[in-house]
């Protein structure tokens, strides 16, 4: 009887298409991460003692700047625009809570048009987000 001897060859893993596959995660993080992002205006926030946190489900931030500029979502809107956004995001979610966010600075006949739809619109959720004071 004649026996064969085999050599045991290694397993090999080609590492040729790692570079692509690392690729492609890198690519979906990236997108991931843009559709998570959220706008936020430069501005300096007010402050105050006590601080109520709320859930972000039905949020709708309207940005004040300082110099009047009105920004919800990362579009620039003006008064007769803003109040029609206000109008739709309660008839889609009856229960959306308006976010006012407006810079220290902004001076409150700005505020005041942002409050005045609201009261127009009888729109009674309204929270006004502000830092965090610290203790003296």
């Amino acid at each position: 009887m004649l026996s064969i001897k085999r050599e045991k060859k290694s397993p090999k893993i080609t590492t040729s298409s790692m570079s692509d596959i690392g690729f492609l995660l890198l690519i979906f993080i990236m997108l991931l991460s843009l559709i998570n992002q959220k706008y936020e205006a430069k501005i300096e926030y007010g402050e105050a003692v006590n601080i109520e946190k709320t859930d972000l489900a039905h949020n709708l931030e309207i940005w004040i700047e300082k110099n009047g500029r009105i920004t919800s979502g990362g579009k620039e809107y003006s008064i007769p625009d803003l109040e029609q956004l206000i109008a739709q995001s309660v008839v889609e979610h009856p229960d959306v809570r308006i976010q006012i966010i407006a810079d220290k600075e902004t001076p409150y006949m700005y505020v005041n048009d942002v409050v005045e739809i609201l009261q127009l619109l009888q729109h009674r959720v309204v929270g006004f987000v502000v830092r965090e004071k610290k203790g003296e």
